[in-house]
């Protein structure tokens, strides 16, 4: 079936195009040309759907309080109404029981048709305690490759994204969730500015929410902040709300690491059951009194990096969209909207409000 959208101003995911329609069919994008634009019904801006690598659950359900794939599809629906066509549903530390459930909620949804579910992020329980956060105490430790290959050949191919601490974890597991094809990311981590330089060297490519549960940065230490910055290649995600980090710090960070910086939403929901308990106080939500997530959208995210950080709107939209899918490298997520690529996405207002969003 044929769909063509007028736009104002269209940015493909590398440059803007004025007075343009994007013809689509079956998915994919047919065409972009001037021939056929519709001022009359011309969306203000159109750009490509986002992408969120890292949020927990939406409206009251958290994945690993309730994992299951009505969890998921829920998650889907607040990411739809973010701007957000593809994501990471996340779950903190936890026990391999519940680790292997929520592998089977992300088969369920994926198997029935569930959409824009890139795959399972784990986010420990392979991390630093000293760096937790608000993850659970008892639950961390250095995992055996006994455990991790029964969580890898349960999970295979559903699990997309793990965060370590990589001093926690010996170099051969880590080199094995690589050849399993997984993402591994460093996060929760203490490690030196020579530890996490080595892991990015090696196998690790990316680095989870920058600053935020990590060493710092320190003139006589520089940690895994300093290995982020001076890396050539090691991308990391952000949290960019204004809480988890300063909207100067953000700027400092996208000066120094350009297209190797990020966005996700790290959003989580009210919950009042289980080990993660989330409370909004403000415009964030805390577990025992520590932040614990976010109450970010994807497209809030964009407004923040253009009006508080001073981030050119192209280029923040990236940051939501290209570099993410470039961290992934998953067929058909491109973060573009390209001839034959997935039509996938936003019709915004000339303020950025979302007005539709298309899904391949």
């Amino acid at each position: 079936m044929t769909q063509t959208i007028s736009a104002q101003e269209l940015f493909t995911g590398d440059r803007w195009l004025s007075k343009v329609v994007v013809e689509m069919n079956n998915g994919k994008v047919e065409s972009i040309k001037s021939e056929g634009y519709n001022h009359a019904s011309a969306f203000a801006l159109v750009v490509p759907a986002l992408i969120d690598l890292q949020i927990y659950g939406a409206y009251g359900k958290l994945l690993s309080e309730f994992p299951e794939a009505d969890t998921i599809q829920k998650i889907y629906d607040y990411c739809l109404a973010g701007g957000v066509a593809y994501f990471q549903p996340t779950l903190a530390t936890q026990s391999v029981e519940v680790i292997l459930k929520c592998i089977d909620a992300v088969k369920s949804y994926k198997d029935n048709g569930g959409k824009g579910c890139i795959g399972l992020h784990i986010e420990g329980p392979w991390i630093h305690p000293g760096k937790k956060g608000a993850h659970q105490s008892d639950l961390i430790h250095a995992p055996t490759m006994d455990e991790v290959q029964k969580i890898l050949e349960y999970g295979k191919g559903y699990i997309s994204m793990i965060t370590l601490a990589p001093e926690m974890v010996d170099e051969k597991i880590v080199d094995y969730i690589a050849s399993a094809g997984v993402i591994v990311s460093a996060g929760h981590t203490d490690a030196t500015y020579e530890q996490a330089t080595k892991a990015f060297d090696s196998n690790i490519t990316v680095a989870t929410h920058l600053f935020n549960a990590m060493s710092p940065l320190q003139h006589r230490s520089p940690g895994v902040v300093g290995a982020i910055f001076n890396h050539k290649k090691v991308m990391s995600s952000l949290v960019a709300d204004g809480y988890h980090v300063d909207f100067n710090a953000i700027k400092t960070a996208k000066k120094i690491m350009g297209e190797r910086l990020f966005c996700i939403t790290d959003a989580v929901t009210t919950t009042s059951t289980g080990p993660y308990q989330h409370q909004m106080i403000g415009n964030k939500y805390e577990s025992a009194g520590t932040l614990s997530g976010s109450a970010l959208t994807q497209l809030q995210s964009i407004q923040n990096l253009v009006d508080e950080v001073g981030i050119e709107l192209g280029e923040a939209i990236k940051m939501c969209s290209l570099y993410p899918a470039q961290v992934m490298h998953q067929e058909g997520i491109s973060g573009k909207i390209e001839i034959n690529k997935n039509a996938d996405l936003l019709c915004l207002s000339a303020d950025r409000r979302l007005l539709k969003i298309v899904t391949a």
